[in-house]
């Protein structure tokens, strides 16, 4: 029983397709930043080096253990906000209807060259030696990430042995 006025199936207005979508963009938003905090366990080589750079009992140290942590959490939070979900949103919508092959190669390219954008602005290297590594490290992180962006978004599919059983029944 429909309480709402003639042609709204959702809340504002919204076709439930239209809602299914949004919330599985969501999710996989959500699975993509999890997969992206995990890859992190393996932290960069830059962290590493910081990490490093003064012994564990030396009261000079420039920075203290908890603040590389902070920046790592931060670092992560910012790539996934500036980079991850406009390609994985853009990806999705320019390999609709192409397959999952595509929509994952729309979001990779989409995610390097925001990455490379994002990072000359940060980072404003002075000459590519120093920037391909740190633009490798970003994008082998966010690649895994939008593959469970693309896993989530793809929609579900039917079952091959389900769908033939049907058709054999059918004739």
């Amino acid at each position: 029983m429909r309480t709402g006025p003639p042609g709204s199936s959702g809340p504002g207005g919204a076709s439930p397709g239209r809602l299914r979508r949004a919330a599985r963009h969501l999710g996989a938003a959500h699975l993509s930043g999890a997969v992206l905090l995990f890859t992190y366990v393996v932290p960069p080589a830059w962290s590493l080096d910081v990490y490093g750079a003064a012994p564990a009992g030396d009261p000079s140290a420039d920075t203290p253990p908890f603040v590389i942590w902070a920046v790592l959490l931060l670092h992560c939070a910012g790539f996934h906000l500036l980079v991850q979900i406009p390609s994985g949103l853009l990806g999705t919508r320019l390999g609709r209807g192409r397959g999952g092959l595509v929509a994952y190669a729309s979001a990779l390219a989409i995610a390097g060259l925001l990455t490379a954008l994002a990072s000359w602005a940060v980072l404003r290297p002075e000459d590519a030696g120093g920037f391909v590594p740190w633009w490798a490290d970003f994008m082998a992180r966010g690649a895994l990430g939008l593959a469970g962006y693309g896993w989530v978004t793809r929609g579900p599919r039917k079952d091959p042995a389900v769908s033939s059983a049907r058709t054999v029944r059918e004739l």
